[in-house]
């Protein structure tokens, strides 16, 4: 949901939501289309960043800590749903309530409209326009640092599990059962094979969005770098029916 949220307004929209008066190519919008925008890139990318690491959290409890899905349905997922979409709501709303959400490299997000003026030749940019000084730079920190410590979580998640999963591997190799020791080789294989490809599809978006952000990009590279966080829901859909795929094939 979050993924397609997120396509549909921010790289479908793209500048046909910015202001028309920006001279943006394209932008036919308004302030309210704008505002829209931002909202719903906020909403959709925080989202979708946050069920990653749910995604990653399930699998750790899964198979490190030995829980099983019905546990995991009762303790964990109903509550986080209504905490991740809570946060995120929080998170696109008090930009909006704000003014905040202004045009910035083609786009809508949380940044300031300033008033500038020409002196000796100089231009000066001094008064704020529209936009909250204080939302638009704790937007920006808070943007970077959910993202980081999602795509920690998420590799630490990852390595986490494939330790618990080598260790064991390791304990049924001491034993002489030849056949269960292959059948168990393969089910590990398959379970580190998952989860890093999970937290690939993480770093081939959000990873690779960070360091459009972080180095100092062109506004081509960020053209590049935008368009890849989208795929994220996509990617694990596929790693999802990896296995059913991978199964038929073997069956066929």
């Amino acid at each position: 949901m979050f993924d397609i949220i997120y396509s549909l307004f921010v790289p479908f929209g793209g500048t046909w939501m910015v202001p028309k008066g920006t001279g943006w190519r394209w932008a036919v919008g308004n302030t309210a289309s704008c505002s829209a925008q931002g909202f719903f890139y906020m909403f959709g990318a925080f989202g979708e960043l946050f069920y990653q690491a749910a995604i990653s959290l399930n699998i750790l409890l899964l198979i490190v800590f030995g829980w099983t899905q019905e546990k995991f349905a009762k303790k964990v997922e109903k509550p986080m749903h209504v905490i991740i979409i809570t946060v995120v709501l929080i998170i696109a709303i008090v930009p909006l309530a704000f003014q905040s959400y202004n045009p910035f490299c083609g786009q809508c997000i949380p940044t300031l409209v300033w008033k500038c003026s020409i002196k000796d030749e100089k231009e000066s940019c001094n008064w704020v326009l529209r936009g909250a000084r204080t939302v638009a730079v704790v937007s920006d920190i808070l943007s970077g640092a959910l993202l980081i410590i999602a795509l920690i979580f998420c590799t630490v998640a990852m390595v986490w599990v494939y330790l618990h999963v080598r260790r064991q591997e390791l304990k049924m190799q001491e034993y002489n059962f030849r056949g269960h020791n292959e059948e168990h080789h393969r089910e590990s294989k398959r379970i580190r094979k998952i989860l890093l490809l999970y937290t690939l599809s993480l770093y081939l978006t959000y990873g690779i969005a960070l360091l459009g952000v972080l180095l100092p990009l062109p506004y081509n590279g960020l053209f590049l770098t935008r368009p890849l966080t989208p795929f994220l829901g996509f990617l694990n859909m596929l790693v999802y029916f990896l296995p059913n795929c991978l199964k038929y094939q073997r069956d066929h």
